[in-house]
């Protein structure tokens, strides 16, 4: 089952920026890492499957649900936290909850139960103002956990977070996913974070959805590079050329073919018999970040 489904989403400002034709696919109890640099719409989106902007064109559905002007019900499963988390410093943690709680009209042990998920049993009565930001982040996701959604979205939660809250939240979303069967759909800038924690991603440029799927499927569309030590890097890439392979000579020694269009062993075989020289030939996985940044035509340093 897919807990987000779009189908030809699209919404349009008068800037310019917006969001175009998304067809996006969530699985249920996957972490879903949204990424995209600035400007290219991840905001957007979360907003429209929030019910937050209205869409131009498309459909929205949420554990195949849809969700439309006339019906807001789908959005009972969904828990969020968008930004920065609307707390009240002068109040505890705990009295942060109850305030959301009785608006909500939940039973009371829902405060208990969420404050253990999130590891604030300890600070649960110490004003919201002595937490450091990585306490109110987490108190942040347990106020969207109050209604047991089984679907959490959150807007760049590790905006800010230092690298030891950074690997609080990575955990805290993989134990949500793998332990309750939460769906967590989490827009992010952080690459090489998502890559630790996102089993499925979506990369999003300019309001339009580049790719989907896992990260393993990612780089085995884009393939990783082949890297070949050989002694004379020239030579061995004028005959790569001469293959039909671009190649890029990272010093005398070493060459780099970003995306070889044959199998290893025929471009080994293929130099041999030219008569270069090859000491050793092997791939060299590409990161997450690596390959968004080649996706979306950004210098990665």
């Amino acid at each position: 089952m897919l807990a987000i489904e779009t189908r030809a989403l699209t919404r349009r400002f008068a800037t310019g920026h917006g969001v175009g034709a998304l067809d996006l696919a969530v699985p249920a109890g996957s972490v879903y890492g949204f990424l995209g640099p600035n400007g290219a719409g991840k905001t957007t989106t979360i907003r429209l499957l929030l019910g937050l902007l209205r869409a131009d064109d498309g459909e929205i559905r949420l554990f195949g649900q849809p969700l439309t002007r006339q019906s807001r019900a789908p959005l009972r499963q969904v828990g969020s936290m968008v930004e920065s988390p609307s707390l009240y410093p002068h109040l505890s943690g705990y009295e942060n909850l109850e305030v959301t709680r009785r608006l909500l009209g939940l039973a009371p042990e829902r405060i208990d139960a969420v404050l253990r998920i999130v590891g604030l049993e300890r600070d649960a009565h110490r004003r919201v103002r002595v937490y450091s930001l990585g306490m109110r982040q987490r108190l942040g996701i347990a106020l969207a956990l109050l209604g047991e959604p089984r679907l959490l979205v959150l807007d760049e939660p590790s905006n800010g977070l230092d690298p030891a809250g950074i690997v609080e939240l990575r955990t805290l979303l993989q134990r949500m996913a793998g332990e309750l069967g939460i769906t967590v759909f989490v827009s992010s800038h952080l690459l090489a974070e998502v890559e630790q924690m996102a089993s499925h991603v979506g990369v999003l440029h300019q309001g339009k959805l580049r790719f989907q799927g896992t990260p393993g499927e990612l780089r085995e569309r884009y393939g990783d590079p082949l890297v070949i030590r050989c002694t004379d890097g020239d030579a061995v890439c004028t005959a790569l050329a001469e293959l039909g392979e671009a190649a890029q000579r990272v010093d005398p020694t070493t060459v780099r073919v970003p995306m070889p269009q044959r199998p290893d062993h025929e471009i080994n075989r293929w130099l041999v018999t030219q008569g270069h020289e090859v000491h050793a030939l092997a791939r060299s996985p590409r990161s997450l970040e690596t390959l968004f940044f080649e996706m979306t035509g950004r210098d990665a340093a």
